[in-house]
């Protein structure tokens, strides 16, 4: 990591996103103690715990795997961490059971690892790390190893968990979806830092950086001349967000920010390559004359008198977007 800040708000959750090695799983392991800082400080509220030993920092930590042991049953699983501070044996079940019931297992107790579903497991987990009443939750890729199904259910799970007990909670993930679905904030990474800390709808409508627009999402680049404050691309003018370069430019655009109009083989914009039915909504693929591929998403119903070879007409929504020189388009 380099050049890492971040500030927790008390009972909210902020997830880091990012490529493999970005660094979110160290930042995480630092926080927890699992790893050493080199530079900086690390506080819970007013306290400095950045040479305070694991079992002192008064966090909690899920992982990926869910480290439950074989031989106890749910119940005195979870009610391990709580005899590991000294909480006595019938105050210790009472409190585990509780953490049972909050994540939906009151029935469950008397389970082992064996006997449960991948999904229980992580949810003995939780509660595990719940039932200690820590300062801060620290969840690392705790839903990867689960079903998208169960991914779905679970992170909802545990984020009306997290509201419920109002606790402080850091979410470390590669799943998109899932970091915009369930944070108060998204935390991006990139190189060791985080390029851009904001609330879900600003990381995804107002990237502050290339790379910021070009990894949440789908985007498109579509060459056009910038003045710095709008892009011209054909007959559409885009704002701009701020950051964004001047002159020849490629500006990252949505594939929902685009509308398609048919139109003749002299005035076309691009042509549709194919045209992929997902349900409510259709995906067409075009090819510029430049050659360039586009992607529009279009609800199903606008796109079902489009095929192969068909000229289209692009129009743009006017969302703000980010332009880029063409020659950092394989950089940020």
């Amino acid at each position: 990591m380099r050049d890492f800040g971040l500030v927790v708000e008390s009972g909210e959750m902020v997830v880091l996103l990012g490529p493999s090695g970005c660094g979110k799983t160290t930042a995480l392991r630092c926080l927890a103690g699992l790893e050493s800082v080199n530079g900086g400080r690390i506080l819970v509220g007013d306290r400095d715990i950045t040479h305070v030993p694991v079992q002192k920092r008064e966090m909690a930590m899920v992982f990926q795997s869910y480290s439950l042991f074989p031989h106890l049953n749910a119940l005195d699983n979870v009610a391990f961490g709580l005899r590991n501070k000294k909480v006595g044996k019938s105050a210790a079940r009472t409190q585990a059971q509780e953490a049972l019931e909050l994540v939906g297992l009151a029935d469950q107790v008397g389970k082992y690892v064996h006997q449960m579903s991948g999904g229980q497991q992580q949810r003995v987990a939780l509660a595990r790390a719940l039932a200690v009443k820590p300062q801060v939750l620290l969840l690392d890729e705790p839903l990867s190893a689960l079903d998208a199904k169960v991914r779905v259910q679970l992170r909802e799970e545990i984020r009306r968990i997290q509201l419920d007990v109002g606790m402080t909670t850091l979410f470390v993930t590669h799943d998109q979806e899932e970091a915009l679905a369930i944070a108060d904030r998204v935390g991006v990474m990139h190189g060791g830092r985080i390029a851009q800390l904001d609330a879900p709808e600003k990381i995804y409508n107002e990237p502050n950086t290339p790379f910021v627009a070009k990894f949440i999402g789908v985007t498109n680049k579509v060459r056009a001349h910038s003045d710095g404050t709008t892009a011209q691309f054909g007959d559409n003018q885009l704002p701009l967000l701020p950051g964004s370069a001047t002159g020849e430019v490629d500006v990252l655009i949505r594939p929902e920010h685009m509308r398609l109009e048919p139109t003749s083989r002299a005035n076309r914009d691009a042509t549709v390559a194919s045209v992929s039915f997902l349900g409510a909504f259709a995906r067409v693929n075009l090819t510029t004359s430049a050659g360039t591929g586009i992607v529009v998403q279009t609800p199903a119903a606008a796109s079902s008198h489009l095929s192969a070879g068909d000229g289209v007409h692009i129009e743009l929504t006017g969302a703000p977007v980010l332009a880029e020189s063409p020659e950092e388009l394989t950089t940020a």
